[in-house]
C-alpha cells in the first residue's frame, strides 16, 4: 500500500467527514465526496472502503468531474443524510446520501438477525447516492474501487442484467462473505477493480446510484430513488420527534449528538458502539491507534442516562437488555464485548496498510477485553439502578445478577487494577477504580432496599463505607485534592466524576479543591488531559491531545460546584470546537483545535448531552444553586 508524503497531508482532516448510518453499518464521506470507511455487513466487519487507512484501501466517489472542494455541506434537519452543494465554473449540482431505511420486511431476507423487537423501520442494506443539476450544465464523475476485508483484495466486476446500469462486484479471489450491487441510471462502464461513470448534466437533470449488499431490491429508477429518500428522512423525523429537547440556544447540539448516538447503535442487539473506526490516531503519527467499534460497559451508565434524558427510552433499553444478556450466567463480566455479543475480541494489526496520515500499527480487535478494571461493577450497578428506579423496581430476573455484581466489588476492591483509561502498564490501585467500587456498594445497597432486601442494603453500605474511608484515607494529596493513584500527586481527569457521583457533597472543600486543581493545572488552553503522560506508565510513547469528553465532564463539574459562569464560558468554547457537520472524534489538539482519535465518539457526545443539561438545569434556578444540590445520585442526571 501506499506509504504517506511528509508535508501536505493526503487526508482530510478527521472532523471534516460526514457520519451515515442505518443503525447496521456507517459510513464516513470525505469533503471531495469520497466514500472513504465502510465496512459491511456491520459497523465492526471488515472495510470494503478503507482510504481513510490508505489511500489506496477503497473509495467511492460522487461529485462534478476534477471539483474536490464543495461550496457547503450539511445534514437536512433531523436526520443523518447529507447534502452536499457543488459550484463548479459552468453550474452547480445537489448531491444527498443516505443509507436507506425503509419499512419491516421479513427477516429472511435481511442479513443480520434481531434479538431486540424491531421498529416499523429498520435497515435497507442500501448506499443511495442522488445528484441534481440545479443551475447550467455539470461534468458528473462516479468512481467505485471496493477493495474487500481492509484493501487486502481487489474487487471482480462483472455486469448483470439487460444494460450497462447494474454491476456486482465480489473479491478478487471469489471467496468474500459481502457482494456489493451497483445499480444507476447512468452507463457504468467496467475497467479491473473499478466501475466508473461520467457524465454531462444540464439543468434540472437528475440521476441515481444504490450500492446494495443484501437480496433486498435496489432503487431501479429515480423515481424510485426519490421515495427511498423520502421515507429514510420520514424515518429520521419520527425517530427524533421522540425526543425531548429543551427551548435552549444549544438545543441543535442535543439533536445532533442524538442522532450521532442513534447512528453508533447497533439495532439487531441494542449495543451501542464507542465508535465508528479503528486507528485514527489520538497522537498524530503515533501508536496510540485502538479500534473502538465495540461495546464498553463502561459507556453504559453514561448511555443510560444520556438518553432517558432526553427522552430516549426505547434506545436505553434496548441497549440495558444487551448488558443484562452479555453479564448474565456464570461468567465473569468484562469491560467490553463485541457488538452481536462476541466475548472475544482477539487485537491484530494491519501491517499493510499505511495509516492516517503515516500513524501506526492499525489495530483491529481490542486486546483490553482482557483486562481487569474495577470500574466496570460501578457501571453496570448505576445502570441497573437508572433502570430500576425509572420503573419503580427490582425484578426478580434481576436481583440474582445484580447482587452477584456487588458481590464481585465487594471482593475486589481492595485489588488493584489497570483503571479506566485501560493502562497497558502495572496495575495500580486508580482512585478511580475504587470510586467506582463505591458506586457498585451504593447503589446495591438502594435496589436492596428498592427489593425489600434490609439484610443485604446494611452489609453493603457497611462496604461503601469502608471504600470511601480508605479513599479519603490514601487517595488524597497533602493539599487536600484527590489523585490518579494512591501514594502519587499525580493529577487525572477520572476524578471530575467525584461530584456527579455523590461520592462527597459537592461543597465539600476536597471535591471543590479537586476540581480546581484539575481545570487549573490538568489542562491546556482550557481543555482537560486525561492525565500527564510523563507521569503516569501507562505502556505506550507519545503525547495525547485533550479529550473531550474530560473537558465535558470539567463544565459539569464545575456547575456542581457552583461556578455557573464559568461552566458555560467553558462549555461555549468547547461547542465551538465541534466539526462543521455538528461531530466529535475522541480528543481535540488544542494548539490547532484539529480532532484526533477515533470519529465519531460517542462517549464525547454523552458528555456534551451531560454538561448542556448541567448548564440548562442551572440557569433554571437562576443560577442561584449548582445542579449538585440535587440529591439524587448516577452520572448528573435528575430523571431517573
Amino acid at each position: 500500500m501506499a506509504e504517506s508524503v511528509p508535508g501536505r497531508s493526503a487526508h482530510p482532516p478527521i472532523a471534516d467527514y460526514a457520519f451515515l448510518s442505518d443503525c447496521e453499518s456507517n459510513c464516513l464521506i470525505a469533503p471531495s465526496g469520497a466514500v472513504e470507511w465502510m465496512c459491511l455487513p456491520r459497523h465492526d466487519s471488515p472495510s470494503v472502503f478503507g482510504a481513510i487507512l490508505d489511500r489506496a484501501a477503497g473509495s467511492f466517489r460522487l461529485g462534478p468531474y476534477g471539483v474536490q472542494v464543495p461550496a457547503a455541506r450539511r445534514y437536512l434537519p433531523g436526520s443523518l443524510m447529507l447534502e452536499t452543494t457543488w459550484k463548479t465554473p459552468t453550474g452547480w449540482l445537489l448531491v444527498r446520501d443516505s443509507l436507506v431505511m425503509g419499512p419491516w420486511h421479513n427477516i429472511s431476507e435481511r442479513s443480520s438477525t434481531h434479538r431486540r423487537t424491531p421498529t416499523d423501520y429498520d435497515a435497507e442494506h442500501c448506499l443511495l447516492r442522488t445528484v441534481k443539476c440545479v443551475s447550467g450544465t455539470v461534468d458528473v464523475s462516479m468512481v467505485c474501487e471496493p477493495m474487500f476485508e481492509y484493501g487486502r483484495w481487489a474487487a471482480s466486476w462483472q455486469y448483470e442484467g439487460p444494460a450497462y446500469g447494474e454491476a456486482v462486484a465480489t473479491r478478487a479471489d471469489l471467496d468474500g462473505d459481502v457482494t456489493l450491487k451497483l445499480t444507476t441510471d447512468l452507463r457504468l462502464g467496467l475497467e479491473g477493480p473499478t466501475a466508473q461513470a461520467r457524465t454531462r448534466m444540464s439543468h434540472g437533470d437528475t440521476a441515481f446510484v444504490a450500492l446494495s449488499w443484501s437480496r433486498l431490491p435496489a432503487p431501479r429508477s429515480w423515481a424510485e430513488a426519490l421515495e427511498a429518500t423520502g421515507r429514510t428522512a420520514e424515518y429520521w423525523r419520527q425517530w427524533i420527534n421522540v425526543g425531548v429537547f429543551p427551548d435552549h440556544r444549544w438545543s441543535h447540539h442535543l439533536a445532533r449528538s442524538a442522532l450521532t448516538l442513534k447512528g453508533l447503535t447497533y439495532a439487531p442487539t441494542g449495543a451501542l458502539l464507542a465508535a465508528a473506526t479503528t486507528s485514527l490516531p489520538e497522537t498524530p503519527r503515533g501508536e496510540r491507534n485502538w479500534d473502538y467499534r465495540y461495546s464498553w460497559i463502561r459507556d453504559s451508565t453514561f448511555a443510560l442516562w444520556g438518553l432517558y434524558t432526553i427522552g430516549l427510552d426505547r434506545e436505553a433499553n434496548d441497549f440495558f437488555s444487551f448488558l443484562t444478556e452479555l453479564c448474565g450466567g456464570d461468567q465473569d463480566i468484562q469491560i467490553m464485548y463485541g457488538i452481536g455479543g462476541e466475548r472475544e475480541l482477539p487485537e491484530r494489526t494491519l501491517d499493510h496498510l499505511s495509516g492516517y496520515e503515516g500513524a501506526r500499527p492499525i489495530r483491529v480487535g481490542n486486546a483490553a477485553y482482557l483486562q481487569g478494571q474495577h470500574d466496570v461493577w460501578g457501571a453496570i450497578l448505576d445502570s441497573l439502578y437508572l433502570h430500576a428506579t425509572s420503573r419503580d423496581q427490582v425484578t426478580e430476573s434481576l436481583w440474582p445478577f445484580l447482587k452477584r455484581q456487588v458481590e464481585a466489588a465487594a471482593k475486589h476492591w481492595r485489588e488493584p487494577d489497570q483503571g479506566m483509561w485501560e493502562s497497558r502498564g502495572e496495575p495500580q490501585h486508580f482512585t478511580s477504580s475504587k470510586l467506582m467500587c463505591w458506586v457498585a456498594m451504593s447503589r446495591g445497597a438502594r435496589l436492596a432496599r428498592l427489593h425489600d432486601e434490609p439484610g443485604f442494603a446494611e452489609d453493603w453500605e457497611a462496604v461503601a463505607d469502608e471504600i470511601r474511608n480508605d479513599i479519603c484515607a490514601n487517595g488524597v494529596d497533602d493539599r487536600g485534592v484527590f489523585v490518579q493513584r494512591y501514594g502519587a500527586t499525580t493529577l487525572d481527569a477520572s476524578l471530575l466524576l467525584l461530584p456527579l457521583l455523590r461520592f462527597l457533597p459537592a461543597d465539600d472543600p476536597r471535591v471543590r479543591a479537586t476540581v480546581r486543581a484539575i481545570a487549573d493545572e490538568l489542562t491546556e488552553d482550557g481543555l482537560v488531559l486525561r492525565y500527564r503522560v510523563s507521569e503516569t506508565d501507562d505502556g505506550m510513547h507519545g503525547r495525547e491531545g485533550t479529550f473531550a469528553i474530560c473537558s465535558f465532564w470539567l463544565v459539569s463539574a464545575l456547575v456542581e460546584i457552583g461556578e455557573l459562569a464559568e461552566a458555560t464560558a467553558l462549555c461555549e468554547k468547547l461547542l465551538s470546537y465541534a466539526s462543521p457537520l455538528g461531530l466529535y472524534a475522541e480528543e481535540i489538539d488544542p494548539v490547532s483545535g484539529r480532532h484526533l482519535g477515533n470519529f465519531p465518539q460517542a462517549f464525547t457526545h454523552l458528555a456534551l448531552i451531560n454538561a448542556i443539561t448541567h448548564i440548562i438545569r442551572a440557569e433554571e434556578a437562576d443560577g442561584s444553586k449548582a445542579f449538585g444540590a440535587m440529591s439524587d445520585p448516577g452520572f448528573g442526571s435528575v430523571n431517573h
